[in-house]
């Protein structure tokens, strides 16, 4: 166990409250495409009876009118936050007539990109900047790679854990740039150590060849429809999907918030030559909203993101300025296609006490030898995490994928068993245990054992998948019905979230033009 965070550990449980760990706030944020019956992509709109994608607080899309995005609200208990999550597919399901929601990350019989259609959010400034800056993706790394789902779980630890852990620290900074330090530490060392998650939750070795269409690849043929990696754990966050080649130049450092506002902030303002090649506005139409590094910033992929609540129209790096640091959303989980909501309660605890091992680790600032190494690490792992000879790389030596993995778990126990003396109980610790097990037996991981299922059954990515999400259809169908308090809290919002809309958009004072050159305006630039 690590000096550092055993010392903290032990000062935390003896000098603060018993439950100085326990009911941190847990949210989450989960994707799926819908689909036909057939599995090709839905063709049509966000349906009416699911509400606006704008303005309804549960359900939304992503980049497509058919990529689902069910957002739960924050809660203390990991259970609550599956329970809502369920509650949602169950609304959602009962209002798709026969369309199904696709259960793995990796889309299958995709389209062409000029068939995938962008999310629409309505007449209002705000609704046309949303598909305006989704089009501008589009462009810039092309629709089929928007349509990968992955599960977000946002994290912030308890209110009262923070003027313990600066007591502690003897620490004198006021307590929201205490608080901003000591988040900003946990997502470097999310980035060193966030291979880990690939490692035991990625479930995306394989995808449809539909997917690569004739470009090039070097991925193995799995047999006439599929692709795979045979070590392979999380293909999504590999150079393939949202850890792409397209933005490596970019140097967004997280070694302090300031900085962290300052790069995002310069992105946002730099003029990037090959999106001016794609034009802002051709033609009277807009294609992205700038031609700059960045769009805005969100369009900035990473595994990790220190996040605040925003206030109505402010921006993400203001929010950050004006209050620090609130919580992380964690990007890196697949789908899990063995789960009917894509998550699991063993899961949840798991990242949250890695979470809160990551906060409590030293995390000295990341150099250019430190980044590199952990974009290697993460984007190897995701290829190729389950090969015995794989090595990853910690301060310039090679290190094997279970002896660091161990290193780690001694310490996430050892917060495990902290969280469980506050919440009652040992669901932490097992769900420790349990994902021990898969550093031991690297063939229990969810992605092996897709593979596994795969030859097994001699059967192709697209016919797997496919029969998760008929099994996951009528597992939701067979579920005690909704209460009526339960389905009232959801259907009214369906119905406000359209009002709501029609008011903003009714709010309007000005023209599209106006409005983006306003939102400019306001950023402030490097």
């Amino acid at each position: 166990m690590s000096r550092v965070v055993k010392n903290r550990i032990e000062q935390l449980a003896a000098r603060g409250s018993a439950d100085i760990l326990a009911h941190s706030l847990k949210g989450i944020e989960k994707e799926s495409l819908r689909v036909l019956p057939d599995g090709g992509l839905a063709q049509t709109p966000h349906p009416t009876a699911l509400g606006s994608a704008l303005t309804n607080k549960f359900i939304t899309t992503d980049f497509s009118e058919m990529l689902l995005e069910f957002v739960t609200p924050a809660y203390s208990s990991t259970w609550e936050a599956l329970r809502v999550l369920c509650e949602i597919h169950q609304f959602s399901y009962a209002r798709l007539d026969d369309e199904l929601l696709w259960v793995a990350s990796m889309p299958c019989l995709m389209a062409d990109d000029k068939d995938i259609p962008l999310a629409q959010f309505g007449t209002s400034n705000v609704g046309r900047m949303k598909t305006v800056y989704r089009n501008g993706l589009g462009y810039r790394y092309g629709r089929r790679m928007q349509t990968i789902a992955g599960v977000h779980f946002n994290y912030s630890l308890p209110a009262d854990f923070w003027p313990q852990y600066q007591a502690l620290e003897e620490s004198t900074t006021p307590e929201a740039d205490f608080r901003s330090a000591a988040y900003m530490g946990l997502v470097r060392n999310f980035r060193r150590m966030g291979w880990l998650i690939l490692y035991l939750f990625g479930a995306s070795p394989a995808l449809c060849k539909s997917f690569i269409g004739q470009a090039d690849t070097d991925l193995k043929s799995f047999n006439d429809s599929t692709y795979y990696e045979p070590y392979g754990t999380s293909l999504r966050m590999s150079d393939l999907g949202y850890s792409n080649n397209t933005q490596a130049g970019l140097n967004i450092s997280v070694n302090s918030v300031d900085e962290y506002i300052s790069d995002l902030t310069c992105a946002i303002c730099t003029p990037e030559p090959a999106y001016e090649k794609i034009g802002v506005k051709v033609d009277g139409s807009y294609r992205q909203l700038s031609a700059n590094q960045l769009q805005i910033e969100n369009e900035y992929y990473s595994p990790i993101r220190p996040k605040r609540v925003a206030m109505s129209g402010e921006r993400p790096t203001a929010a950050l300025r004006r209050g620090g640091v609130e919580y992380v959303e964690i990007r890196s989980l697949d789908l899990n296609v063995f789960d009917p909501v894509g998550i699991n309660q063993n899961a949840m605890r798991f990242v949250e006490a890695f979470l809160v091992y990551c906060l409590l680790q030293e995390s000295p600032p990341l150099d250019e030898q430190s980044s590199n190494e952990a974009s290697r690490n993460h984007g190897e792992t995701a290829k190729r995490g389950r090969d015995p000879e794989f090595r990853l790389i910690r301060d310039g030596a090679a290190v094997a994928v279970h002896d660091w993995a161990r290193e780690i778990f001694a310490d996430v126990s050892a917060i495990a068993e902290v969280i469980d003396r506050g919440e009652g109980g040992d669901s932490y610790v097992q769900a420790v245990s349990a994902q021990l097990e898969l550093v031991e037996n690297p063939e229990a991981t969810p992605s092996a054992r897709i593979l596994d299922e795969l030859r097994t059954a001699n059967t192709g990515f697209y016919h797997f998948a496919m029969d998760r999400a008929l099994g996951h259809k009528e597992y939701f169908s067979e579920l005690a019905p909704l209460s009526d308090a339960r389905l009232g809290l959801y259907v009214d919002e369906a119905s406000s979230s359209i009002r709501r809309q029609e008011e903003i958009e009714a709010s309007d004072e000005i023209s599209f033009d106006e409005y983006l050159q306003q939102y400019f305006s306001e950023q402030g630039c490097c």
